[in-house]
């Protein structure tokens, strides 16, 4: 499936977001967990959340779903099944990293696979940790690719140091160390987003973050909560944001947006550039801060450096940052983000090949990216490379080219996103 995108003057209009996807796949995961029913309000209904869904019900777990509604049935930490079927996470690795986690802790076997992209991306991150633990997972290259046989047992507890910026890995640790009989650590000294740990204490688990680092669980728990809020995604958010700072003119309002601190890296970058970006209305969802956001076109953008602490805050954000890069006034910088090429596909590849087809002056680092601002566009053909991120940066891009484009593969939008051209068309004049 291809598009055709054309230059626009303007992004005008308030609207919202998509359920944030990070929340959502924990939000099914946590009420599962529970011992009662749970209402989630704004789950994102994509094929990455899906997934997550039909995996949960492959074990034993009943929803009832409606229109802006779904229950899930919790059955406590002992009450999933084994399931019949491989589970299939699709193009998931939220997916497929927190169920290692969750069924590493189960008195069964499974066995969890995904698709083509996804079994080419790392699992031993996570298989490692958990087998430390007392899981048995068998995997393809030992357990560094899916699909992954797993014999859960009760767990040991474990102290661990994240080696990656990984909040995947981070989370499957923490719904493994559920199930052991003591207090595990996680060290982080990455300050990856931070949901699970919300949504733990949201339900009522004895979770602890000493200073910035240090994540602590104490067992026993038991998890309740009667309902979850979906606050929209701030990453879905990050492609309108930067269109509408990029825009000669015009005003775009998005409600309901998650600003979780580990999340909003991308306000950050756009303010440092000079965008126009202000915050109303803050409050809280299930431990979860969110607002709304207003975006002001026609200021001038420069270039910036993204580097060090900032990336693990950006880093889904990173392919729609370098086409901000394009536009603004001198160099774009960003280094340190060489996890974007283990994603749906490799993202610094993705992004510098087809914005060089517009015209781009960008350097690609086994790291990041160099980014020279202010030169012309012109329209092209571009390819999504499969990956949802790099589809709607590509169509960011092609906004504010100077003859129309076009973009293959589109898609894969419906990973995350499914409705992104039409809100796109609704709000770009």
């Amino acid at each position: 499936m291809e598009i055709t995108i054309k230059p626009i003057e303007k992004i005008e209009g308030q609207t919202r977001m998509p359920g944030d996807k990070s929340i959502s796949h924990r939000a099914l995961i946590f009420s599962s967990l529970t011992e009662n029913t749970v209402e989630i309000e704004g789950l994102l209904k994509a094929s990455d959340t899906l997934s997550t869904l039909n995996c949960l019900k492959e074990l034993g777990i009943e929803c009832e779903e409606k229109e802006k509604v779904i229950k899930v049935n919790g059955k406590g930490l002992r009450g999933f099944t084994e399931p019949v079927n491989v589970l299939d996470a699709g193009n998931s690795g939220t997916t497929a990293r927190l169920l290692t986690g969750l069924l590493s802790g189960q008195p069964f076997h499974s066995i969890l696979t995904g698709d083509d992209s996804l079994r080419k991306r790392p699992m031993k991150r996570v298989t490692e940790p958990l087998k430390r633990m007392g899981a048995l997972i068998n995997g393809r290259k030992n357990g560094e690719f899916l699909p992954l046989s797993i014999r859960g047992y009760d767990l040991l507890p474990i102290r661990y140091t994240l080696p990656v910026a990984s909040a995947q890995v981070k989370s499957a640790l923490l719904i493994a160390a559920l199930y052991t009989g003591g207090n595990s650590e996680i060290i982080d000294h990455y300050q990856t987003r931070d949901h699970t740990e919300r949504a733990l204490q949201y339900l009522g688990a004895n979770i602890e973050k000493i200073g910035k680092h240090h994540i602590v669980l104490k067992n026993p728990a038991k998890l309740q909560a009667e309902r979850f809020q979906i606050p929209g995604d701030i990453s879905a958010a990050a492609f309108f944001l930067v269109a509408a700072a990029l825009a000669p003119a015009g005003e775009l309002y998005i409600e309901e947006v998650g600003i979780n601190p580990s999340r909003t890296g991308i306000l950050d970058v756009l303010k440092e550039m000079g965008a126009d970006i202000r915050i109303y209305n803050r409050r809280e969802y299930n431990c979860e801060p969110v607002a709304d956001l207003l975006v002001k076109g026609g200021r001038p953008l420069k270039g910036v450096e993204i580097r060090g602490e900032m990336i693990p805050q950006v880093v889904d954000e990173i392919p729609v940052l370098a086409v901000a890069g394009l536009f603004a006034r001198g160099e774009t910088v960003i280094q340190g983000a060489e996890e974007l090429r283990l994603k749906e596909s490799d993202r610094l590849r993705s992004i510098s090949l087809e914005l060089k087809k517009m015209g781009a002056l960008i350097e690609e680092l086994p790291d990041g990216l160099i980014i020279q601002g202010g030169t012309k566009l012109s329209g092209a053909e571009f390819e999504s490379h499969g990956d949802h991120r790099i589809a709607m940066a590509l169509s960011t891009a092609a906004l504010f080219a100077e003859s129309e484009s076009v973009i293959k593969g589109v898609e894969t939008v419906r990973i995350s996103f499914p409705d992104f051209f039409e809100v796109l068309n609704g709000l770009a004049h």
